[in-house]
């Protein structure tokens, strides 16, 4: 008869299990991927290096389970934020600013973590995992960008073309300011206002909004 676990015992191995994501998102964001081996994971959770392996079998699958684990939180956070612009009753132009600020205003605020999701060398299995990363992004863009197409408050274009464009060039724009702990108030304003300018058509100007 094969063993199964009671809910007291998947409980705590859940617990376990989110106390050395959490362990390995303080790492990545303090030292990056490199700071993020599995007995360094271990040691900032309290645990043994062998309990990890009970949740990964070994660095690369952890590595992805931690992108996978901050990224949604990302994408989270800039589908809220062009939700809220929305429901304001901003145009196609104020819900792709908002992304575009909520995006780079969170990379800025931690800015070793953001490096390590857009560009610090991984395993190759990360390096698939941005690829999903990026394609969550660009959707998000390529959804306001169809609907504002649709009913004629964009030009006619390629709105998968454009938001991979724009997401792409958002993430390289911002690899040099997180290196260089740049202030907000001058990536911000210029991300959004390069944005604006590629989605075309009549828009707001972008000193006029705050982030």
């Amino acid at each position: 008869m094969a063993y199964r676990r009671t809910p007291a015992v998947q409980a705590r191995l859940d617990a376990q299990r989110e106390a050395v994501l959490q362990a390995a998102v303080a790492l990545l964001a303090e030292h990056g991927y490199g700071g993020c081996s599995v007995a360094a994971v271990a040691r900032r959770a309290k645990i043994a290096t062998g309990s990890v392996y009970q949740h990964f079998s070994g660095k690369a699958e952890l590595s992805v389970a931690l992108f996978r684990t901050v990224v949604g939180r990302e994408v989270a956070a800039v589908g809220e934020a062009a939700a809220a612009a929305a429901a304001r009753g901003e145009g196609p132009h104020g819900r792709v600013a908002a992304v575009v600020e909520t995006f780079a205003a969170r990379a800025l605020r931690a800015p070793r973590l953001a490096y390590a999701l857009l560009a610090e060398p991984a395993e190759p299995l990360v390096d698939a995992e941005r690829l999903v990363f990026r394609r969550a992004f660009r959707d998000l863009f390529a959804e306001q960008i169809r609907s504002a197409v649709a009913t004629g408050q964009l030009p006619a274009q390629n709105a998968e073309m454009t938001a991979a464009a724009l997401v792409g060039a958002v993430g390289e724009a911002l690899v040099g300011p997180l290196a260089a702990g740049s202030d907000p108030d001058d990536v911000i304003p210029a991300l959004v206002s390069f944005a604006l300018r590629a989605l075309g058509g009549d828009r707001e100007d972008p000193a006029t909004r705050s982030h």
